[in-house]
């Protein structure tokens, strides 16, 4: 009786619940596809890109910035952060008077690579006085007309910050495995709905994308603020949520370069911040991986296995979840088929997050081009 209640019936209580309340994120209502008017005056912008080796792909992405179809005044900043493979080189080598290429200092003590770049960069930035800092990543390529509908969404309710999650590579099949679960997952933890709610407490912001307002930045105390976060963007969104109405949603203009042609590089993504998430704590994570089992797991085991009424509800969940799952595969063009693996998708990315906590037991935690930026003692390491 107690086992049925607590494989068949408590999966189905909290996949009723994700299915009707929690802002129904699984709908994946907010998008920037949503009207928005424009603005009648165009504030000036500066772009901020963090690189560290990404000679691959710094042309494209760089690239897409200078094509910018933006009416107001526009610049972009490029931190090279100490590459070695010739990034800086490739982004001068397009000639544009709107680019800037700053070579990045040695990291200090207490600051995460990535962070320490923005910084940099919005330091050199705020010599320009702009009305919005844009920080986006130097794998990420935006159509010509993003930064216009960026702009006009932020002006749009004075929002001081508008992010975008950004359209990942969904083609080999790591991919369509692991990759639309991936937005699911951060859809579930951080509903966008509660995000755009000025009344809800949660806020997050996707790091390949987040056009910010300067003066509610600087409110914030600026990207120092944040400095020793592994996960920067949604602590972003924390400190400017603070500040005033955020905006979170998907894309089809902000579009990752980064291929994922392995479940080991998809692996490598999650673990590096999976662990953080949960603050390090081992009771947290004994209580993650128990609560995914029961809810990823035991549906499949009691729909399988078990009989009667727990066997009905196992497979009550099974369905509601491969539901759920839906419209996140169709915004990646996927078979809904995809819907019935999700238990073990899931699993994976218990494993992945037991990983996380493995490497930073040992050292390796918050591993980022190269650098292990957490580790068990509490700190960043160079």
């Amino acid at each position: 009786m107690i086992a049925g209640i607590l494989f068949g019936f408590l999966p189905l209580a909290v996949w009723l619940y994700l299915l009707l309340f929690h802002h129904g994120f699984w709908r994946l209502r907010e998008r920037d596809t949503l009207a928005v008017q424009m603005p009648e005056r165009w504030p000036s912008v500066v772009a901020v890109v963090p690189a560290r080796n990404e000679a691959d792909v710094i042309q494209r992405s760089i690239g897409s910035l200078v094509a910018q179809d933006y009416p107001g005044d526009f610049h972009i900043v490029l931190v090279d952060d100490q590459s070695d493979d010739g990034t800086a080189y490739l982004a001068t080598a397009l000639n544009s008077a709107r680019l800037t290429v700053l070579t990045g200092a040695e990291r200090p003590q207490g600051w995460t690579g990535k962070l320490w770049a923005m910084h940099q960069g919005s330091e050199l930035a705020s010599k320009r006085a702009p009305e919005f800092v844009w920080f986006t990543d130097a794998d990420i390529a935006h159509t010509p007309e993003n930064l216009r509908h960026l702009v006009a969404r932020a002006q749009d309710g004075d929002k001081v910050l508008v992010s975008l999650m950004a359209r990942l590579s969904c083609k080999t099949a790591a991919e369509h495995f692991l990759i639309p679960a991936f937005v699911f997952f951060f859809d579930m933890l951080f509903p966008f709905g509660a995000v755009n709610d000025p009344k809800s407490k949660v806020a997050a912001a996707a790091g390949g994308c987040m056009l910010t307002r300067r003066t509610a930045l600087d409110a914030a105390g600026g990207i120092a603020a944040i400095r020793h976060n592994i996960i920067d963007d949604c602590a972003l969104g924390r400190a400017m949520k603070r500040q005033g109405p955020i905006w979170l949603g998907l894309t089809d203009r902000a579009l990752s370069l980064r291929p994922y042609e392995h479940l080991a590089d998809i692996r490598q993504m999650v673990s590096r911040s999976a662990y953080a998430q949960l603050n390090y704590s081992p009771l947290l994570l004994a209580g993650t991986l128990l609560g995914l089992f029961l809810v990823y797991i035991a549906p499949v085991m009691t729909a399988l296995f078990a009989w009667g009424v727990s066997q009905l509800a196992g497979w009550a969940a099974w369905a509601i979840m491969a539901i759920m799952f839906q419209p996140i595969l169709r915004f990646y063009r996927q078979s809904p088929l995809w819907g019935l693996a999700l238990p073990l998708i899931g699993a994976f990315y218990a494993a992945f997050t037991l990983e996380s906590a493995i490497q930073y037991w040992s050292g390796k935690g918050g591993m980022w081009k190269g650098r292990a930026q957490a580790n068990a003692g509490g700190g960043e390491k160079a």
